[in-house]
C-alpha cells in the first residue's frame, strides 16, 4: 500500500512526460505482481482511467491502454469487473467506449 499510495500521483501528474513514464513502468510492474495488485486495484484504476483514457496526448493515451490490456491479461477478471464497471458508468468519450470494450 505505501508503494502504491506514493506512486498513484504520478499517474494524474500534470507533467506529460511524468505520467506518461508512471504509466509504462505501470504496464512493466502488472505481469510481475500479478494478483499481488489485487488490495490496490480499486484505487489504481481510478488512477489509470480518468485523466489519461481521454489524452489528447497519444503517448499517454497508448500507454493507459497498454496498462488495462495488461490488467487484462495478468489479473484475475473478477477483481476488474466492479472497478470497470463503475468507471466506465461515469466516464464519457473515447475513454468510455475503451473501457465498454474491455468489459464486454
Amino acid at each position: 500500500f505505501q508503494i502504491f499510495d506514493a506512486f498513484k500521483p504520478r499517474l494524474h501528474d500534470s507533467n506529460s512526460k511524468v505520467n506518461q513514464v508512471a504509466l509504462e513502468t505501470m504496464h512493466r510492474m502488472i505481469p510481475l505482481l500479478k494478483d499481488s495488485l489485487s488490495p490496490v486495484i480499486n484505487m489504481l484504476i481510478p488512477a489509470i482511467v480518468d485523466n489519461n483514457l481521454n489524452s489528447k496526448n497519444p503517448g499517454i493515451y497508448t500507454a493507459a491502454t497498454n496498462v488495462i490490456q495488461a490488467l487484462c491479461q495478468h489479473l484475475d477478471t473478477s477483481l476488474l469487473l466492479q472497478p470497470f464497471c463503475t468507471k466506465a458508468h461515469f466516464l464519457n468519450g473515447k475513454a468510455k467506449q475503451d473501457l465498454t470494450e474491455k468489459l464486454a
